[in-house]
């Protein structure tokens, strides 16, 4: 059982399973703001969407989340083009095995999979709020089973263990998601993490052809490798489906609950990771939260 029209964005929906839940969720008739960064690439799959579901009701912007002035001009244009925002799928993400900074001196896997969207999602969450029932999904993975702690701003090339790194990345999407759901306790909005499996996409491609196959064929072996229409099942559940309104602070595998790690239970590594983004952006939700929105009737279309 789905919602009514409901005004999604989603982080990297040019290709894989962005791409695939913005197909099926335009299908459903949602109205979809695609976030990817190039400008050409989201011209053209904003418009195969449209042309694909006949849905015209589809936007697209273009930023690059690693950079967090970005992020923040990109939050400040689409508060200005919409009244409210129903779902927040965070899902654009990647994996760099060499060490490399930002212009803004970030490491470049902190920054794309965990501060561009801890700054997003704050940035959004008073329009989040005007919605009747606001969901925030991040899309994590079962990587996050091998994260070790907190991921930190790594400086240095010398202690910069790639995989290390994206494992602790993965695992930040959950800390934040539990850390974030606690925040927004009575606010109306729920926030859940999501594995969408192995998926047959070109993700890691940019760290070469032959670690991108191998991470295909260990999937393969396993026999889990999923088309990204199957990868995005989950996440098109999260954001459309009425059997889980106010289902929040859970981690989902195959549209099913599932137990994360235990160190994405721990409260003192969710508050640590919520310390460190805060001063590392500025952003903080306390402040919002001690106001009440209230429920916007603004025409949301643009």
């Amino acid at each position: 059982m789905y919602v009514n029209k409901k005004t999604c964005i989603i982080t990297g929906a040019t290709s894989g399973i962005g791409k695939a839940a913005a197909l099926a969720l335009a299908e459903k008739g949602q109205a979809l703001v695609l976030l990817g960064r190039n400008k050409e690439k989201s011209a053209r799959v904003c418009e195969e969407i449209k042309r694909k579901t006949r849905n015209e009701d589809a936007n697209y912007y273009v930023c690059d989340l690693s950079i967090l002035q970005a992020v923040r001009g990109l939050a400040s244009r689409i508060k200005e083009d919409y009244g409210e925002i129903d779902v927040l799928i965070n899902n654009a993400g990647a994996r760099f095995l060499k060490h490399r900074l930002t212009k803004e001196g970030i490491e470049m896997t902190f920054a794309t999979n965990h501060m561009g969207h801890f700054v997003l999602t704050l940035s959004l969450i008073e329009l989040l709020m005007k919605s009747r029932h606001g969901r925030i999904i991040n899309v994590s993975s079962g990587t996050h089973y091998a994260g070790t702690g907190v991921i930190e701003n790594i400086l240095d090339e010398k202690d910069y263990d790639g995989r290390k790194q994206y494992a602790n990345s993965k695992l930040a999407n959950v800390l934040f998601t539990y850390a974030l759901s606690e925040k927004l306790k009575g606010q109306g909005i729920t926030v859940n993490a999501v594995d969408p499996g192995g998926v047959a996409t070109n993700f890691a491609r940019n760290n070469g052809l032959k670690h991108w196959l191998r991470h295909r064929i260990y999937y393969l072996i396993k026999r889990q490798l999923l088309t990204p229409k199957q990868g995005a099942e989950t996440l098109v559940l999260l954001a459309s489906s009425e059997d889980v309104r106010g289902i929040t602070a859970k981690y989902f595998e195959d549209k099913k609950e599932k137990r994360s790690s235990d160190i994405s239970h721990d409260k003192e590594a969710q508050e640590k990771l919520w310390v460190n983004s805060v001063a590392m952006t500025g952003i903080d939700i306390l402040g919002l939260l001690k106001k009440p929105i209230l429920s916007s009737t603004a025409d949301c279309s643009s």
